[in-house]
């Protein structure tokens, strides 16, 4: 190996380069003989809207373990890689970049521009993936917006439609204004906003369309005819043109009076009807609530409960319509702050006073959401809710307390999947409209991708009143209708034209094996790809989910470019080794968020070389292949070691299979650095020097390669250059037979080789154990005399369990006469202070206790047998006033050494 510290930027590099010319990672068909020995990641597209965040490379990193962990197990690995560049998230890159906005440009001409801006940015996520030495397989790469997948989105459309799964309706839908937008359920999310709420005035009208005659008293009650009036509590007054009813709660006896009766809307002045509801929130304002086409989701329960009038007042841009009067073409917020204004002037505004209450809005770009009525395809889900649960329930889920989302997820839905967007760079719907009935018309399955803006209809006729005229539709889908297909595109799912019938080109991929994903996108991503591969194939679309956590900055706060803590992975890669970076993700605690802290890189950095300097010293000490040892004729420390490994190798599998990082690492971390370096290396070191020991270095050999494949799904750079440098060339033939490649191959990687099978040697654990400890302590007693470790020791007894290690110690650290004791060696407590707990003594004895200072300080005092009181300068003081302080001293010959389940006597 070569001398010097570690260079990990000439490593690392080298061997990303290599394994992309060599393409160690491509997926190898022909090697898979069954389904099961084919290994499938549905790996996340990123989304296309800017850089690669570290939070990115974060569970890239987890997905890599997994991915070279499993090769090591002999499976053929799938392991793609996509880019999800067709949704709203890229057009507003686009529009950002290019300071343009989509309603400028037919859709083709804002499309190029998308396709344009994102390819730039997806050539940046592989130039910045690549030099982190991901295993992904480069050749099966794709784009959410390409043909081949925008085929697959289409037929997935369609097969959908025809199974009845799909409708279009004019109907309610959550709507972003900034977006211009229908979006679905998934899409937004909670905000705590600062708003006012506002109480205003209605009044009552009577049957003949006018308030009741009579005087208001001061309550407000009506002198004759009854009520005059009464007040609403809002935080939307911009949506009083479009309220249609005024609800009272059945139970609010206080308000029964208004039931069946009208209500006129201030400013606006039509009449509403007043209805009782139980959906009606008594404890929040007045307890009577207006209702609005729409404002929320209870105002759109209560129109279709009550077949209630429609009244738009806000249009897909946030400005207010022609229902509005001379509020037209305001902005929500304009209008808002002029109807407030206009209700002071005409007596109605009652109060207004500040609130903090939680809006719903879009997550893409944080604006408050509105509900629009508009036509839109709609995926039916709601019917099937418990048929999703269940599919959940068959997956395995790592870690399990995440299926609890998923499930809470599935039991709060209140929509179908509204997967129509008004957007402009999206995969069009593969269908016409007849102009005359407006039935739909789909494409044929055979002519998929369509655009049905430039592509002709693949009838004459409408079917169903034989019109001749179509109309296209522009919208297109959403991005989670296409992403939630990725396990579908990898297989190769198409439509047979010949045999009828959906195939796979793939097979052995689906169900694939593992979906990794952020905790974040459980609700969008991971189930929206059980409804849609659930409703094509009838399976669950795979075998198990693993969830990570966010990364957060050092404060454990989340990452926000706008507060200035975002890390980039540019900014690691250049302070940091890839290798270190790796060890710190593998730190984590799988679904739990993660903060970046520089001294976890750093302890992977410190970790790096003390890899390459104990194989460095290792190399030194060992022949270029391993020397031809019985294992009947190996030490009993020998054999404890390879023993001790192959528990360790077993337990690294089983947590890494269960995909417990942490616990993996630390392990690994503390036996090989502990165990291994610390203590076998350095007693190993002598006994190769001085007696040319063959199976010390039989034991180095081994345990130090089966160090680096345990290593190698973490530490991927440093343990493929060491293999390289000592054992490639020997273990070559072996490794491609296990892999399944041609002995002739000229490269063989590590991480095409074979995880660790057990030697199957056995060895008495707790005497190695206790063994190694003794050998410990005897190494700290010269080094702490500055004695060389080969200074002769005379006599060294050791009461513990060493059975058959005996010769081991004697060897290894130069011991004359090595007796092991039968009982134990006579020891006596000393007492070696006493301290006094002044909040009592103080008090309770004043002025004495510079007397009771000096008893004991001159040893002029005596404690009890039963060791519960303390006699000194004529007082007796009882436990609550001291505590002694004791050491076991050893009385007998010679100096006593404390070790980890042993106690050592040595005699010079």
């Amino acid at each position: 190996m070569p001398s010097g510290p570690y260079d990990a930027d000439a490593v690392e590099e080298k061997w990303q380069q290599r394994w992309l010319d060599e393409d160690t990672y491509a997926y190898q068909e022909s090697e898979v003989d069954d389904p099961d020995t084919a290994f499938a990641i549905d790996t996340p597209p990123p989304t296309v809207s800017g850089n690669l965040h570290w939070g990115h490379v974060y569970g890239t990193i987890l997905q890599d373990i997994v991915a070279r962990f499993t090769r090591m197990q002999g499976e053929e690995v799938f392991y793609p890689f996509g880019y999800d560049d067709n949704g709203i998230a890229s057009e507003r890159l686009t529009e950002s970049e290019l300071d343009i906005r989509h309603q400028e440009f037919t859709r083709r001409e804002f499309q190029q521009k998308c396709r344009e801006v994102c390819a730039q940015y997806e050539d940046e996520f592989t130039e910045n993936l690549q030099s982190f030495g991901f295993s992904i397989d480069w050749d099966n790469t794709y784009r959410t917006i390409e043909p081949r997948v925008q085929r697959t989105s289409q037929l997935s459309f369609i097969d959908l439609y025809e199974q009845g799964k799909e409708y279009r309706k004019r109907a309610p839908a959550i709507w972003c204004p900034e977006c211009e937008t229908a979006i679905s359920q998934v899409e937004t999310e909670d905000d705590e906003q600062h708003s006012h709420f506002h109480d205003i005035e209605f009044g009552v009208v009577d049957s003949e369309g006018q308030r009741p005659s009579g005087s208001r008293s001061e309550t407000g009650d009506s002198e004759a005819a009854g009520q005059e009036e009464f007040t609403i509590s809002t935080t939307r007054p911009e949506l009083l043109p479009a309220c249609v009813a005024v609800f009272v709660h059945p139970d609010d006896e206080a308000n029964q009076n208004l039931v069946g009766e009208a209500a006129r809307v201030p400013l606006f002045d039509h009449e509403v009807p007043i209805i009782a509801d139980e959906r009606v929130d008594m404890e929040t304002g007045s307890g009577l609530v207006m209702c609005c086409t729409f404002g929320d989701q209870t105002d759109i329960e209560w129109y279709q409960a009550h077949d209630l009038d429609l009244r738009v007042a806000i249009d897909e841009s946030g400005h207010l319509t022609d229902v509005a009067g001379e509020y037209e073409g305001m902005s929500s917020d304009d209008a808002r702050e002029a109807i407030v204004s206009d209700l002071e002037d005409d007596g109605a505004l009652l109060d207004r006073w500040e609130i903090t209450h939680t809006v719903n809005v879009h997550e893409r770009c944080g604006t408050g959401v509105e509900f629009l009525v508009a036509d839109q395809w709609y995926v039916e889900m709601l019917d099937s809710t418990d048929e999703y649960l269940e599919a959940g329930r068959e997956m395995d889920w790592y870690p399990e307390k995440m299926f609890s989302r998923y499930k809470h997820w599935i039991e709060g839905l209140q929509w179908d999947w509204c997967i129509s967007r008004q957007r402009s760079s999206g995969i069009p719907f593969p269908v016409w409209y007849c102009e005359d009935c407006d039935e739909a018309v789909m494409a044929d399955k055979a002519d998929l991708p369509v655009d049905p803006l430039s592509d002709d209809p693949p009838v004459d006729a409408c079917p169903e009143c034989g019109g001749e005229e179509f109309v296209p539709e522009d919208d297109v889908f959403d991005t989670w209708a296409t992403s939630s297909l990725t396990p579908l595109i990898n297989a190769g799912w198409d439509w047979d034209d010949e045999q009828g019938e959906f195939t796979m080109e793939n097979p052995e991929l689906f169900p694939m094996d593992v979906r990794p994903q952020g905790h974040d996108i459980i609700s969008f991503w991971l189930f929206h790809t059980v409804v849609k591969c659930y409703e094509h194939t009838g399976e669950v679309p795979f075998d198990s989910v693993m969830i990570n956590g966010m990364v957060l900055d050092e404060d454990r706060k989340k990452m926000s470019k706008s507060v200035g803590n975002v890390v980039s992975p540019e900014t690691v890669r250049e302070e940091f080794p890839v290798d270190a970076a790796r060890f710190w993700a593998a730190g984590s605690s799988i679904g739990d968020d993660l903060p970046y802290q520089e001294k976890g890189l750093r302890a992977g950095e410190k970790l790096l070389q003390k890899l390459w300097n104990a194989s460095k010293l290792v190399d030194s000490l060992t022949p270029e292949t391993a020397p031809d040892v019985d294992e009947a004729d190996l030490s009993a420390l020998d054999r404890w070691l390879l023993a001790e490994l192959d528990g360790e190798a077993a337990f690294v599998r089983e947590k890494l299979e269960n995909r417990e990082f942490s616990k993996a690492r630390d392990s690994l971390r503390s036996f090989f650095w502990g165990t291994f370096c610390d203590d076998y290396l350095e007693i190993a070191k002598e006994r190769v020097r001085e007696d040319d020991d063959e199976s010390a270095k039989y034991t180095l050999t081994v345990a130090h390669e089966r160090f680096l494949k345990l290593f190698a799904p973490v530490l991927s750079h440093i343990s493929e250059e060491i293999w390289q440098e000592m054992y490639a060339e020997s273990e070559a033939p072996r490794a491609s037979e296990a892999s399944g490649e041609a002995a002739s191959s000229e490269f063989q990687s590590i991480h095409r080789t074979a995880w660790p099978e057990p030697t199957g040697i056995d060895a008495d654990h707790d005497a190695g154990e206790t063994a190694m400890a003794v050998v410990g302590a005897l190494r700290r007693y010269k080094s702490e005399r500055q004695l060389p470790l080969n200074t002769e020791l005379d006599t060294v007894s050791v009461y513990g369990n060493v059975d058959g290690f005996e010769r081991d110690i004697r060897n290894v650290m130069h011991v004359e006469t090595l007796e092991t004791l039968e009982a134990e060696p006579e020891i006596e407590s000393v007492v070696t202070g006493i301290d006094l707990d002044y909040s009592v003594v103080g008090p309770e004895y004043g002025a004495d206790v510079p007397d009771i200072e000096d008893g004991i300080e001159n040893g002029e005092y005596e404690i009890s047998d039963d060791g519960e009181t303390l006699s000194v300068a004529g007082h007796e003081l009882s436990t609550a006033e001291f505590t002694v302080e004791r050491e076991r001293r050893y009385t007998g010959e010679g100096e006593m050494l404390e070790a980890d389940g042993a106690l050592v006597i040595v005699q010079q």
